[in-house]
């Protein structure tokens, strides 16, 4: 199992999990009640609910860098680029924007 945190203007918003039953994604208690909270994507929208898919969320795909720099990233890590959750661990640590990745 792969578990990552998911922070939103340095803020721990959610748990992104990777099982045999796919993608899990549930936003932190603490996060949801408290005065900053905003979904991090309109696909994934405030709730105390687990979000639950078999492929990855379309939302944390986007964010896996695409053409020469995911290249790079494959060659220096050693990623195989169809582990889309191995591949979100390690390169979207510090993404452009308010989203970011912690491997736990």
């Amino acid at each position: 199992m792969k578990k990552a945190e998911v922070y939103m203007y340095d803020k721990l918003s959610g748990i992104l999990t990777e099982d045999e039953d796919g993608f899990h994604f549930k936003y932190d208690n603490s996060y949801l009640h408290s005065d900053y909270a905003e979904p991090i994507s309109l696909t994934l929208p405030l709730s105390e609910e687990v979000y639950t898919s078999k492929v990855m969320f379309p939302f944390f795909d986007g964010l896996i860098p695409e053409g020469w720099l995911l290249d790079i990233a494959q060659k220096n890590w050693k990623l195989d680029p169809r582990d889309r959750m191995e591949v979100l661990l390690k390169t979207c640590r510090d993404c452009i924007g308010a989203v970011s990745i912690k491997e736990i």
